[in-house]
């Protein structure tokens, strides 16, 4: 087995990556965090991990970082993510998304960084028209968000082809769930996550949830997504990187598990695991919202060997509210009923 470089986590103190953090420190694998904090946390980054604080934009300072630290491969999270203000503010998101992006993989080829890791997003297919979507599913993205991330996905093709850079491509699904150590979670106050919002609702938090959009072409007419264990999904990113630096070949994988769920369904497994009703509000439609997005999860399966280990609603939902309450100070009070006997939300 080859030796895995020292890893550089663009976007590390935010949620998903500060998970990819713990990953690769469990693998025994050398990482450093970029990040900017401007959504990110300096709390989330162990003690034992070196950050760097910068901006993306900023190459020089990341040329700096790259050569003191001796990166040989990325893992780029650094990014906005927010669907309906894409849509609000797209400027904003081709900036952050894209230009930034681009400045950020002409540097890593520059300075010799051999293997890059890029966050990717469903968001990418818009709105299918077939069911499960797998990796050969048309690309039309449908908001500013999901155009961004296609663009970088372009440009890693090319710099791949033009330059030798391995690249590995994560379009991640629904993302949930916090480290079932406590280590990590969601940090942002402000979150758009469904599952987030859900428990800090049910913690009191929040006055209500909204459920967006009540009347699509679906069997309960809410949204459908397929959702991932945020741990998970940092355990794929450990597994694509082995992959590259074996000489696996370039890569492009789903992350999901292959099932979809309503935005009712959630709510319910949410009410299940706490015991109690949510304070729940009907909404018109957001902004760049497709009625539903279900993967075909073979690809990473058959070409990773990964084997998820927090695949249910539940899990996602009692990582997530334990989280919550240690972030909020929120005391733990027994759920009324049995919350261990919780059913899958289907």
């Amino acid at each position: 087995m080859s030796e895995l470089p020292v890893v550089l986590v663009t976007g590390g103190a935010g949620y998903i990556g500060s998970h990819a953090v713990l990953a690769l420190k469990d693998a025994g694998i050398p990482v450093v965090v970029y990040d900017n904090l401007s959504t990110g946390v300096r709390l989330a980054v162990p003690d034992d991990v070196t950050l760097v604080e910068g901006d993306i934009g900023d190459t020089a300072h990341l040329a700096r970082a790259i050569q003191e630290h001796r990166i040989a491969a990325v893992m780029h999270f650094a990014g906005s993510i927010v669907v309906s203000e894409s849509v609000e503010k797209p400027l904003k998101y081709y900036h952050n998304n894209t230009q930034n992006s681009l400045g950020l993989i002409d540097t890593c080829i520059k300075q010799g960084v051999r293997h890059m890791i890029f966050s990717s997003t469903a968001a990418v297919y818009g709105e299918p028209e077939s069911s499960p979507i797998s990796e050969d599913t048309p690309t039309k993205p449908i908001n500013p968000y999901g155009a961004s991330k296609l663009m970088t996905e372009q440009m890693l093709r090319d710099a791949s082809a033009a330059h030798g850079l391995n690249i590995g491509i994560l379009r991640y699904f629904n993302v949930a769930g916090a480290d079932p150590a406590g280590r990590a979670g969601q940090n942002t106050p402000a979150a758009t996550h469904l599952i987030k919002v859900a428990v800090q609702a049910a913690l009191g938090l929040r006055d209500s949830i909204s459920v967006f959009g009540t009347d699509y072409q679906t069997p309960d007419g809410t949204c459908i997504r397929d959702y991932i264990h945020v741990s998970d999904l940092a355990d794929a990113h450990v597994l694509a990187l082995r992959h590259l630096v074996e000489n696996g070949g370039n890569l492009l994988v789903n992350c999901a598990y292959g099932r979809g769920f309503s935005v009712r369904e959630v709510l319910r497994a949410v009410e299940a695991v706490t015991g109690e009703p949510l304070p729940v509000v009907d909404a018109p439609r957001r902004a760049g919202d497709p009625p539903a997005l279900v993967a075909s999860a073979d690809r990473i399966r058959q070409v990773l060997g990964w084997k998820p280990a927090h695949d249910s609603v539940e899990e996602m939902v009692r990582t997530a509210l334990a989280w919550e309450r240690h972030i909020s100070g929120v005391p733990d009070r027994p759920a009324s009923g049995d919350a261990a006997q919780t059913r899958q939300a289907s």
